[in-house]
């Protein structure tokens, strides 16, 4: 089976390559990345000598590189996107260009060659916000009330996605994940920023009071659940994929990776000014793929983070020319 995986050379893309080749070594798999600051082609050296692996160049707002590489495709997993949203408050454009034109090309091409599955990641940012201390969780069935103009993008591409299985009956899968965490994650991000600011001997920036909540998913257990879907999901299904039950917040985060890194909480935390929109809570309902196709998550958060500081320390080569450019982001946005 040939197996087109856009955005690849990514955070997510990059441990889901890894993950399908160990599991479907028979597959062939193309990798096709526009190699933006988040993405990294060296992530997947290891794998260039193959013969069942290829990396392709390319950027899904052409068209005519999206219709050369879709070719005899059986299954595309579209992992490629814009997903920060401090840059999307800086810069909403190249989101809506990336995030809708993008999968627009991606599903126009795949309903021309006659693909035998779209899936298509997002996330479970489109659904809004929900009230802190509440036991509301987010579902399949949560209406959209996207915040910021990273998760408005994912939400207009969520419904491009279903409209070709509505309108074409292109066979497509969505899933909507919460935040991942993992090997290979930008360390602009929330976690990564966290552990290498302290393997810098840095304090972590805490947006606000701290008290932010988010479902956190270690990035393997994305990776399977996506396998999942694609082996036993039903064309024209969306699945939620969280990692946890229980709520947790951004301090208490942050106070675990401390005591991973043998640190004093007091001496460590900075709270900075809040950004603009920041979403309270998030939490993950997801029942639906756990009965339906007996999914659920390996990594409890304490061994996830564990396996993720110890990562960071062991590849500080991959992370630190990342980490400066990371950083002068925020300093140019006025954030610490």
């Amino acid at each position: 089976m040939k197996v087109l995986i856009t955005g690849g050379a990514g955070f997510i893309g990059t441990n889901f390559i890894f993950y399908w080749c160990k599991h479907h070594p028979r597959d062939l798999v193309v990798n096709f990345d526009k190699l933006t600051y988040a993405g990294d082609r060296n992530n997947l050296k290891k794998l260039e000598k193959s013969s069942r692996y290829c990396f392709v160049c390319g950027d899904t707002t052409n068209k005519q590189a999206v219709d050369r590489v879709m070719k005899k495709v059986d299954l595309v997993v579209n992992f490629a996107a814009e997903s920060h949203v401090d840059r999307s408050i800086n810069n909403p454009q190249v989101f809506l260009e990336t995030n809708v034109l993008g999968t627009f090309n991606l599903l126009e091409a795949a309903l021309e060659n006659k693909v035998n599955r779209f899936h298509h990641i997002s996330t479970d940012e489109v659904y809004g916000s929900l009230s802190l201390g509440s036991k509301n969780k987010f579902s399949e069935k949560t209406k959209y009330e996207p915040s910021s103009p990273y998760s408005a993008s994912k939400a207009a591409s969520d419904h491009l996605v279903l409209s070709y299985w509505q309108t074409f009956g292109l066979p497509v899968t969505i899933t909507n994940c919460s935040n991942n965490y993992g090997p290979y994650q930008y360390p602009e991000k929330f976690i990564p920023r966290m552990i290498t600011n302290l393997l810098e001997g840095k304090k972590i920036p805490i947006y606000g009071d701290g008290k932010y909540v988010r479902d956190w998913l270690h990035v393997e257990d994305h990776a399977r659940a996506i396998e999942a879907v694609l082996i036993k999901g039903r064309p024209g299904e969306t699945y939620c994929v969280g990692g946890l039950k229980k709520d947790i917040n951004n301090l208490e985060i942050a106070k675990m990776i401390l005591k991973i890194m043998g640190k004093n909480d007091k001496d460590w935390l900075e709270f900075v000014v809040d950004r603009a929109g920041h979403d309270r809570r998030y939490a993950v309902d997801w029942n639906k793929i756990s009965q339906e196709l007996g999914w659920k998550p390996r990594y409890n958060l304490t061994m996830g983070l564990e396996q993720t500081v110890e990562w960071y320390r062991n590849n500080s080569s991959w992370w630190q020319n990342k980490k400066q450019e990371a950083e002068r982001f925020y300093q140019q946005t006025n954030k610490k």
